[in-house]
């Protein structure tokens, strides 16, 4: 695949403007949270509309793939909405992807928001030129601390000197590239689909939940085994939350998965970063241009 360049992003927000709030995964079901969530928004100055899908259900997705597909294409081609938020994440982002095409808008694009599951429509973004924010989901956004909804904010007002996120060193010197942010699961299973953008030149950004270290070790060995790793300038690891399942680790835990399945890349990579589930999830924009400090932990983001 081509080497990709620093993505086109969106215009910056203002309050006022209209932010769409759609369900691309699973059902809502933590009902107080969302309405913290948009009360955050609502403080912040913005209009909130929500999509025709917010609150369905159809068996673990918030109602049926048509319906998913519809509420994502009429937010994306609404001249007056400026960003989409999604309620959570869970599951089925990807079904939603077949045959789907963002250019159905003419217009400009918008920023689209939220993590987990949701990596797959940021990655497919990506796939199309398209910045988007790797952030917390609306059912997420009350607990995040005030430093990281200012970072979330700022980067969609257009703000910019975003301050570095500090993380642990594991060396390799520098590298710079196109910042690729997601839920290792998920974007485990785009790989080799017409889904996936080019890994050539760019740092990848990780995150995952409930997942044991044997399954860990499963993904990162398919990436592996891809040889997908080979033309990626470095790693950033964020949060590996909820790994400690019933199943026999062998007194293996999940830092010990990534040294092992990682640590012979010589590249740079920086693990435990403030991002993903269970905790501060700091905000980054997927398609901007970033530096890694392998050596003294920072990931520092040039929005």
């Amino acid at each position: 695949m081509k080497t990709i360049e620093k993505l086109k992003q969106p215009s910056p927000l203002k309050p006022g403007d209209k932010v769409t709030v759609i369900a691309p995964s699973g059902p809502l079901k933590e009902f107080e949270s969302f309405d913290k969530g948009i009360k955050i928004w609502k403080e912040k100055g913005y209009q909130v509309e929500l999509g025709s899908n917010w609150n369905s259900r159809h068996r673990y997705l918030a109602g049926s793939d048509y319906s998913r597909r519809e509420a994502l294409a009429k937010a994306w081609c609404d001249e007056e909405t400026k960003a989409i938020m999604c309620v959570r994440g869970g599951y089925g982002g990807a079904r939603l992807l077949t045959d789907w095409d963002w250019k159905i808008s003419t217009k400009d694009p918008k920023w689209l928001i939220g993590f987990s599951d949701v990596t797959s429509l940021l990655w497919s973004l990506a796939k199309e030129g398209i910045s988007s924010l790797h952030a917390p989901v609306l059912i997420t956004m009350a607990t995040e601390p005030d430093w990281s909804l200012k970072r979330l904010f700022d980067i969609i007002e257009g703000k910019n000197n975003l301050p570095p996120l500090q993380g642990k060193g594991w060396g390799g010197g520098k590298a710079n590239g196109i910042l690729l942010a997601g839920n290792l699961s998920v974007a485990t299973h785009l790989l080799s689909t017409p889904i996936q953008p080019s890994l050539d030149g760019v740092i990848l950004a990780f995150e995952d939940v409930s997942e044991a270290p044997y399954r860990i070790d499963r993904y990162l060995t398919q990436w592996r085994m891809l040889g997908a790793f080979q033309q990626v300038k470095g790693i950033a690891l964020g949060r590996f939350s909820r790994w400690d399942c019933k199943c026999n680790s062998m007194g293996w835990n999940v830092e010990d998965v990534l040294k092992d399945c990682l640590g012979d890349l010589g590249i740079p990579i920086v693990s435990d970063l403030p991002f993903g589930h269970d905790g501060e999830n700091a905000a980054l924009v997927v398609g901007s241009r970033v530096e890694l400090d392998g050596d003294n932990g920072l990931l520092t983001i040039d929005t």
